[in-house]
């Protein structure tokens, strides 16, 4: 009996460390994130809780790969040295497995040539330069959000249709201002012949709305198109009112229908500008319904653009990993060409030919409804439809 007691002994000892086993190798898979928290607080907030909501889902939901996903978060400041240090340090560090997130789109741009030296994926959720697809795409870097060419392209039909000739263009002078006005002078040009344009660059973050507005009163433009966003955008909306500039004019504003920049204005919000942005509240397609519930649910609050945005980009990195059956890099990009993701938006699709998702926008017109802005006359348009030919894209882009 003592000699059966202790093989009994031995067999569970074995047994337990056998068990034991698979714990080490359920250790969280790490993906770190990093984005310009303080600076773009507005569009972040919100985005930060989409991206938590998605990750407890995926973990509520077992997981990926039978293993727990971790985001290990850093603030960039907004400065693309700091975030290519902090990249680094999350990978060197933190162990994790690729990186995601940045906002503006010089950050995207730094963080994605650090990808590329260290062949790590890089999953770019929000900047919306078109370099960091084209000119400077690369092999290990995606984007989530549709880019700058594609807002404004989406834009372009309400402009053709205005049939103005002259029109004033005021945008933050960085990257995204400045691929927005050479996108918007492009397409319209080339839909309408004929057309003039007279710009006005501003400082990113530091409009003085004052000067500015009445620089493009005294240009005597038809219209205007506008790239301000955040507290430029609100500044100007204020000024231009005060000042008139807005009154005959019609306005077209890249992501001036987003709630992170609609909301804050209220009752001083402008009527009638044609904008990208997000509905939230007259979506009611099933996969918005269920987002939509979820997020108020998790957060007593409604969701911001940026609340897609970070939702998806998690969700987009589980369907990546799932896909590859592996966390290896290599593995992970060639699972993200052609990958499809569910969204709240809808299915879209990771091209293979630029790295560049075909998510879309709400295309729509301001309005004041209860001193509130709002969207009205919106539509869907599917990124997949605003992008350039396969050649032309071809050509911008550069050989891996």
């Amino acid at each position: 009996m003592r000699m059966l007691h202790r093989r009994q002994l031995i067999f569970a000892a074995v047994l337990g460390a056998a068990l034991a086993q698979p714990a080490v190798a359920q250790e969280p898979i790490k993906i770190g994130e990093l984005n310009s928290y303080k600076v773009f607080a507005a569009f972040l907030e919100p985005y930060k809780k989409g991206w938590e909501l998605a990750q407890e889902e995926v973990n509520a939901g077992g997981g990926v790969l039978g293993r727990r996903i971790e985001i290990v978060s850093r603030d960039d400041n907004g400065n693309p040295g700091d975030a290519v240090r902090v990249a680094e340090e999350l990978l060197a560090r933190e162990k994790v497995s690729f990186i995601m997130g940045t906002f503006a789109s010089n950050v995207g741009l730094a963080v994605s040539d650090l990808a590329k030296q260290r062949k790590v994926l890089f999953l770019a959720a929000e900047p919306l330069t078109d370099k960091i697809v084209w000119e400077n795409g690369n092999r290990y870097t995606f984007r989530l959000r549709p880019s700058t060419y594609m807002q404004t392209a989406m834009l372009i039909p309400d402009a053709v249709k205005l049939k103005k000739k002259r029109w004033a263009i005021v945008y933050p002078n960085y990257e995204y201002g400045q691929a927005a006005t050479q996108a918007f002078k492009a397409l319209l040009a080339k839909a309408q012949p004929g057309v003039e344009f007279v710009e006005q660059a501003t400082p990113l973050g530091k409009l003085d709305a004052g000067p500015v507005v009445q620089a493009l009163a005294d240009a005597k433009p038809d219209a205007i198109f506008s790239a301000l966003f955040a507290g430029d955008l609100a500044r100007f909306v204020r000024e231009g009112n005060t000042r008139g500039l807005f009154k005959g004019r019609e306005v077209l504003n890249l992501l001036g229908g987003e709630p992170e920049y609609l909301d804050p204005l209220k009752d001083e919000a402008p009527e009638g500008w044609y904008v990208t942005g997000y509905p939230w509240y007259a979506i009611e397609t099933p996969e918005h319904t269920r987002f939509l519930d979820a997020y108020r649910k998790r957060w007593g609050d409604y969701p911001r653009a940026g609340s897609v945005v970070g939702y998806t980009a998690v969700m987009t990195a589980a369907a990546a990993i799932r896909k590859a059956g592996s966390t290896d890099s290599e593995k992970l990009v060639e699972a993200m060409k052609g990958l499809r993701v569910d969204t709240p938006f809808g299915a879209v699709v990771f091209r293979a030919l630029d790295h560049q998702s075909t998510m879309g926008a709400y295309v729509g017109r301001t309005a004041v409804k209860d001193g509130k802005g709002m969207m009205t006359s919106w539509k869907y348009a599917n990124g997949a439809e605003y992008l350039p030919l396969d050649a032309e894209v071809k050509k911008l882009r550069p050989a891996e």
